[in-house]
């Protein structure tokens, strides 16, 4: 690695007591740290550039430990994560699919399977993942987030995943270590790239370490339960308290998940090692990191800086629900701040553009403040971002309604919802199921939203990898959604061009796409009645071009006309 420097964690009853030494070639043991536990050392190694692949040989009292030393693939360091060219599909890792039913049931997991238990777990595994990898790929879909995978071993309500018990193992639910990796390599033989769902800000109350932790500032507020007060803004407000701060970053979210205090260098040391390690491990394309703005700012800023070290084409992109789009350029990479704070989160999620989508498509049209206006005033803001074009765009995710109930079961919405998605700027994520335009009952609640996929589960009577049991609507809605991905799979324009919009006239909003000669129109309308359009408005774009290709229905246009409340997707030439 570039970073020479290894932090090992030992524990063992009384372990502090131990003489200790390694044994390797090009391998150095720099510094024993004793911690505030007698049962902890912390052991700092470095290793020499040139030193061959085998075991760092450890030696405690009259115990031997083999570490393994792994030889790195090569170019490893030179992989390319996710960008807008990507189109990302979030899976919630419990209700995908159940490729294995043999661990549905073990008996060292504090929870067991229950299907009917909405808050419980249903039995989705990494082998279901492996078993639709094709389907995801035929949808067009690139990117493959899933949930946290990662052992969460709590008595009940931990199938979110976020909520882990041991950073280094693949829950045995979900299956092993070496077939997360199989995951990432058969997900790579198709094209698909796959991060990883990374949660530094806080562990579950079942991890090993909370029983006894290594140092009394391990977990914040001396291990006991206070609540984050949420106020994101009190990282950066010009006339904030410190105890505001304090509080939003060193905050718990439940009991059932202790804060980690990455103030601890020997915990900031952890984590960032840990996820290097997991991208080298599973040749990862990136991470997503859970809850980005709780975490210490300083340590979320070295985390992140770390990481890109190793990997400076990867990516990585960070939770911070906030609608306040100065609040979320804040944290992207390349931002100028006023309290000089420097971020290196390249990827931060729109949640701005999310809230604008769907106030447009649910308010009545009114061309200054209200419908198509939100997503053309949001987009205007985007000179405050570092970097519009890396902002991962949603309609929904996991933790919201999804974003059929959120537009009301409005097909017509749904549809430009999609379209918007896909052509707009950024990196366009999607929610599992949405495609076949999954709902959820209001008020939400998390274990019904994060419902079954159909036909994840042996004897489900729908079925939405092979089509069977669905509806026509659900049917045409997978249709589309499939039919846009792979358009825009071979559109550069639609992928990386140049965005230009004009302001919403007459119930319409249109915005152009642009990369070299390749030129895209997207047109919505809520007008209720067929408009044709004035080539002369979009004459700086459109200039002389005799061709308007539509693309969803394959068809040729001369004229510009526009049903009414109606979509199109039109290639220029």
């Amino acid at each position: 690695m570039k970073n020479q420097k290894l932090q090992l964690l030992l524990k063992g009853d009384k372990i502090s007591n131990e003489k200790l030494s390694i044994k390797k070639p090009g391998v150095q043991l720099i510094r024993i740290n004793k911690t505030d536990s007698p049962d902890y050392l912390f052991v700092d190694l470095t290793i020499d550039a040139h030193v061959t692949a085998g075991n760092i040989d450890i030696k405690i009292g009259h115990q031997k430990i083999e570490y393994p030393l792994l030889k790195r693939v090569a170019q490893s360091d030179n992989r390319h994560g996710f960008d807008s060219g990507d189109a990302m599909y979030l899976i919630m890792s419990d209700r995908f699919a159940n490729g294995d039913q043999t661990n549905d049931h073990l008996p060292n997991t504090n929870e067991q399977c229950n299907r009917q238990n909405p808050g419980g777990r249903h039995g989705g595994d990494i082998q279901g993942v492996i078993d639709h990898l094709d389907y995801i790929r035929d949808m067009g879909y690139t990117t493959l987030w899933c949930t946290p995978f990662l052992e969460n071993n709590l008595p009940s309500y931990s199938y979110h995943g976020y909520a882990i018990s041991d950073y280094y193992k693949i829950d045995p639910r979900y299956g092993t270590n070496a077939l997360y990796k199989k995951l990432s390599a058969e997900a790579g033989k198709r094209g698909i790239k796959l991060i990883m769902d990374m949660v530094p800000n806080h562990c579950g109350s079942g991890h090993w370490w909370i029983k006894e932790p290594p140092f009394k500032d391990w977990i914040n507020n001396k291990g006991q339960y206070i609540s984050t007060n949420h106020h994101r803004e009190a990282l950066h407000d010009p006339h904030g308290s410190h105890y505001d701060a304090e509080l939003m970053s060193s905050g718990w979210f439940v009991p059932t998940m202790p804060d980690l205090n990455q103030r601890n260098p020997f915990m900031a040391t952890y984590l960032i090692q840990n996820a290097i390690w997991w991208i080298e491990y599973a040749d990862l394309s990136g991470l997503r990191i859970d809850t980005y703005p709780y975490i210490d700012k300083t340590f979320s800023s070295n985390y992140t800086k770390a990481i890109l070290e190793e990997y400076p084409h990867i990516n990585i992109t960070g939770e911070e629900w906030s609608v306040n789009p100065i609040i979320t350029s804040y944290w992207q990479k390349g931002m100028m701040n006023k309290d000089g704070y420097r971020s290196y989160l390249p990827t931060p999620m729109d949640f701005p553009g999310q809230q604008a989508l769907i106030q447009a498509l649910n308010q009545d049209e009114n061309d200054f403040n209200g419908g198509w206006a939100k997503i053309y005033q949001n987009l205007a803001n985007d000179d405050i971002y570092a970097n519009p074009n890396n902002l991962l765009v949603i309609a929904d995710n996991h933790d919201m309604s999804r974003v059929y109930t959120q537009l009301k079961h409005n097909k017509n919405a749904w549809h430009k919802a999609m379209l918007y998605l896909s052509t707009v700027r950024g990196i366009p994520q999607y929610f599992y199921g949405d495609e076949i335009l999954m709902s959820n009952p209001e008020p939400k609640d998390d274990g019904t939203l994060r419902s079954d996929m159909p036909g994840g589960w042996m004897g489900d009577a729908k079925n939405a990898f092979t089509g069977n049991g669905l509806s026509p609507e659900e049917r045409d809605a997978q249709s589309f959604l499939k039919k846009l991905l792979n358009i825009r799979k071979n559109a550069k324009a639609l992928q990386y061009g140049k965005l230009i919009h004009f302001a919403p006239e007459n119930g319409i909003y249109i915005y152009f796409r642009i990369f070299g000669n390749e030129k895209y129109m997207i047109a919505m309308s809520k007008n209720p009645k067929n408009v044709l359009l004035d080539k002369n408005k979009y004459s700086e774009v459109i200039r002389d071009a005799s061709l308007f290709y539509d693309v969803l229905n394959d068809t040729a246009k001369n004229e510009l006309t526009i049903e009414a409340n109606g979509y199109l997707l039109l290639k220029i030439s």
